[in-house]
């Protein structure tokens, strides 16, 4: 009973209490609650790294601001005297860290957001900018040490917004592919950057800001969870070699646009793609940037490259073989009332050849003949057969813009003109014409014939990472196990390699390695779809792979250009060799026969030059050296020394120059050439990489200044 009494009186002094507090005290709390205030404060996550396939930083996340004032923080409460002192100083200030503005022009501006009225009618603009565009940690840091600026956040005012701004190592390497930013919310736009960005971009987090008295205090809610890495196929080297060589040609041949894909043959991985287009800057000169993803997104009629999916359809379907002879005749033929031409057709064309020997020499007649024959009366099983061998299928690549082939099937009942088929379809379809096929179509096809008929998925991102950790793993995928027979892959293997080595693809090869591939130059639309505005636009291919006797990469690259000379084994072709090349010098194993002692004494190869500096440095390396005027130019070959032998003597002979006629360079380096040469006066043009192989201002001939010389390069 006692109990139960004392609890109804506590009950009774706490209802009270809080009574007294509601009225009485409610003034007191109410203004104790005026300076206590939270607000929520969203705290952006670090967007994730995409990486090489080597692991080298492809584009990274680097912190950039904006800066802002607030006329209305605490400095300004008690009258505006403390900023009026320093601001000159301020101005000086920020006129120096930001040279395009003056300090009076500084000063106008900062004056004008203190004396703004807000909307509420107060004075100050609560997050007036002080420079209208980003800028870097350090730039920001010079800033906030600027008198008045330098005081506490939410006294001085002084406040800055920070974003995530994404930054390129490499600058534009594979821009198009990897991605970008845009935006004041650092949107992805395209690239991996948007196709892959929801695992980028990561979890934003919450922080609670709580004011006591004038003091902010952050108390963490939720903690951001930062963006997962994208490691990607792309090798920065192998992207750099292939950029290189594909902006070298297109500047020497002044091509509207490039495209370049090298992808590795047993996992489809894309370990370049090089996507060029011209623009002319504001003085009229042209220059080349990655602006679409053309490997992907851009159709057209892929021309002679096709040739080789209409020949395997048939030799899969075993209407003919290799030893098939067709009679092109004189390069001239009608096909259903138009002509059907061979390139060489004005020197008389190639008369009675087999099937093997038309895809070497890509005759348009040979190709076309066979496919109108054994199809003609039944073309679906033709367009069946291009189906089956992979060249129409979508390859559903995780890029925004990606265009699937467009092989339309016979149909002579619509009246969509670009849908009808005529009997002049199947002969045209089959050398590349009247289909819209991208690169990254054609070079998995070539792949897949590489690869012995099993088609690879193009493959441009291997793993997700999370703190080190592989979250997601994107394994190789097979879109089909066989695109035909093994017997009319075989065919087709021994057939490309023979256009390479005795057809129309010779400049595309090697002496080092075996090269297998095929030309195309097709005639392409202009901007307004006609083929008929007076110019002539040509689309020039080659894709092939390497090397041929095992098959490691396949590449393609496609160059647009207007007017001939349009080739598309001597332009493409070219930079493919320069690629094939590149690729295949990084990975050189050397052989038994090229491992010496590690004490063994080296002599290295000396060259036309300067002939103390080439003593100098066989001197060093315990090697006598005699050395005369003569004539010639030569050194005597030692035997490989060991540490306990003495290597022999070395004799250097000098070489005469005359000043007055063309010093002969080809053998040497790019750079001695270049220097020899215009030392004499002679301006210079470089094509290819290596040694000189040919100058085009022959030696010994007299020298007139300022003459022009092209040095070719093997």
């Amino acid at each position: 009973m006692a109990i139960a009494l004392f609890l109804t009186v506590l009950g009774f002094i706490i209802i009270g209490r809080a009574f007294y507090i509601m009225t009485a005290k409610r003034q007191y709390w109410t203004e104790v609650a005026d300076r206590l205030k939270r607000d929520s404060v969203v705290v952006k996550p670090n967007r994730g790294n995409i990486l090489s396939c080597d692991g080298q930083l492809m584009a990274s996340s680097i912190p950039e601001y904006q800066i802002f004032m607030d006329f209305q923080a605490a400095a300004f409460e008690d009258g505006d005297s403390l900023w009026l002192d320093k601001l000159d100083s301020i101005c000086d200030g920020l006129a120096q860290i930001f040279p395009s503005k003056t300090a009076e022009e500084f000063k106008v501006h900062l004056e004008e957001g203190r004396h703004k009225v807000t909307k509420n009618g107060s004075k100050g603009a609560r997050h007036w900018p002080i420079w209208k565009r980003r800028i870097k940690y350090g730039t920001y840091m010079e800033v906030k040490k600027l008198p008045f600026f330098n005081m506490p956040k939410y006294k001085s005012g002084f406040h800055e917004e920070e974003f995530n701004a994404r930054n390129r190592p490499f600058g534009t390497l594979a821009l198009r592919t990897v991605g970008g930013m845009y935006g004041a919310k650092d949107s992805a736009y395209y690239g991996l950057e948007l196709s892959y960005d929801s695992l980028l971009r990561g979890t934003p987090g919450i922080t609670g800001r709580r004011k006591v008295l004038n003091k902010y205090m952050n108390i963490p809610v939720t903690l951001p969870i930062d963006g997962a890495d994208v490691v990607t196929t792309i090798d920065v080297n192998m992207q750099d070699l292939a950029e290189r060589a594909l902006l070298d040609e297109l500047k020497l041949i002044n091509g509207e646009m490039g495209v370049a894909i090298l992808m590795e043959v047993a996992t489809g991985d894309v370990k370049a793609i090089v996507n060029m287009m011209r623009f002319y800057d504001q003085q009229g000169n042209p220059y080349y940037a990655e602006a679409v993803n053309s490997a992907i997104s851009y159709r057209c009629e892929p021309g002679s490259v096709f040739k080789v999916a209409s020949f395997l359809v048939a030799l899969d379907d075993e209407v003919v073989d290799t030893s098939y002879v067709i009679h092109t005749g004189s390069g001239v033929k009608e096909m259903h009332g138009r002509w059907m031409k061979d390139h060489n057709w004005r020197r008389g064309g190639y008369g009675d050849i087999n099937v093997a020997r038309t895809l070497e020499v890509s005759s348009n007649i040979g190709v076309s003949h066979v496919i109108d024959h054994f199809y003609g009366s039944n073309p679906e099983r033709y367009v069946k057969g291009l189906y089956r061998v992979g060249i129409a299928e979508d390859l559903q690549i995780p890029l925004v813009g990606y265009q699937k082939p467009y092989i339309r099937m016979p149909d002579t009942k619509t009246t969509d003109r670009s849908k009808y088929w005529s009997k002049t379809t199947l002969p045209w379809m089959s050398i590349g014409y009247e289909t819209q096929i991208a690169p990254i179509n054609t070079v998995t096809f070539y792949n897949a014939i590489a690869n012995n008929g099993k088609m690879m998925r193009p493959r441009l991102v291997k793993r997700v990472v999370k703190n080190g950790e592989t979250v997601v793993e994107f394994q190789p995928q097979v879109i089909k196990e066989r695109i035909a027979k093994p017997k009319a892959i075989k065919t087709m293997q021994t057939v490309l390699e023979h256009v390479v080595s005795q057809g129309l693809g010779r400049k595309a090869g090697s002496k080092l390695f075996k090269v297998a591939g095929k030309t195309g130059t097709a005639q392409v639309a202009d901007q307004h779809g006609s083929y008929h505005s007076g110019v002539t636009r040509y689309w020039l291919s080659f894709c092939g792979y390497f090397p041929a006797d095992n098959p490691r990469y396949t590449c393609i690259v496609c160059l647009k250009k207007t007017g001939l000379p349009a080739s598309g084994g001597g332009m493409s072709g070219v930079v493919f060799h320069h690629i094939a090349e590149g690729v295949m010098a990084r990975n050189l194993k050397m052989k038994v026969d090229d491992a010496h002692d590690e004490h063994s004494v080296v002599i290295p190869d000396v060259k036309s030059g300067n002939i103390a500096a080439a003593s100098q440095v066989l001197t060093r390396l315990g090697i006598t050296t005699n050395s005369h005027w003569g004539t010639s130019y030569d050194y005597t070959t030692p035997i490989w020394g060991v540490a306990e032998q003495k290597p022999k003597s070395v004799q250097l002979t000098k070489v005469k120059m005359n000043e007055n006629v063309v010093p002969d360079v080809t053998g040497m380096g790019a750079r001695d050439a270049v220097y020899l040469l215009e030392n004499y006066g002679i301006r210079v043009k470089l094509h290819g990489r290596g040694k000189v192989k040919h100058q085009s201002y022959a030696a010994g001939k007299p020298i007139i200044k300022g003459s022009e010389c092209i040095l070719t390069l093997e």
